[in-house]
């Protein structure tokens, strides 16, 4: 697909939320559409954290840090060479959210993800392969602080097709 609607300068953007909002697959058609690269950023997780994961053991703030480093570092890189990036982040608390902030000199948005806990659970409980169990779903609901209204953020119900979230993604990010 050709590049639609790329941004002026370069930026990064993390499409966050919990587990089973469909990170990924925005994430990478968002990418798609923007002509940016996009990161998983689940693969950038240290081998302990899933584990820790697939044992059903939430992870800690002290898990989180090493590895919200790294995204805001690859971010940083991507930017410091004039390219844009998209990243899928969970990205669940506030603090989180102005760590990466701060990693790329305030050139992010977020995409955030909503969805009911309903969905999220059918949507979990239909996936497989993935090492996020669903038992994790209400830890990471009652670990996240919603950033509706924080600067940057654009809010997206996941109750639609994927190219309809997209599509809700590029309209509130101006794109």
């Amino acid at each position: 697909m050709p590049q639609e609607n790329v941004p002026a300068a370069p930026q990064a953007v993390i499409v966050m939320g919990v587990s089973g909002c469909g990170k990924s697959s925005v994430g990478e058609a968002l990418a798609q559409r923007l002509g940016l690269s996009f990161i998983e950023g689940d693969v950038l997780h240290p081998e302990s954290n899933v584990a820790k994961m697939a044992a059903g053991t939430p992870l800690t703030d002290e898990d989180r840090w090493p590895w919200l480093s790294v995204i805001g570092e690859r971010m940083a890189d991507a930017l410091s060479r004039g390219e844009g990036i998209v990243v899928s982040c969970s990205a669940l608390k506030t603090i989180y959210r102005d760590h990466l902030r701060a990693a790329t000199g305030g050139r992010l948005s977020f995409v955030y993800l909503e969805g009911s806990r309903d969905l999220l659970g059918r949507r979990m409980g239909a996936r497989s392969g993935h090492f996020m169990p669903l038992a994790l779903l209400d830890s990471q609901l009652a670990t996240l602080e919603v950033p509706t209204g924080e600067p940057g953020v654009v809010t997206v119900t996941i109750d639609q097709p994927v190219e309809g979230i997209v599509a809700d993604a590029l309209k509130g990010l101006g794109a």
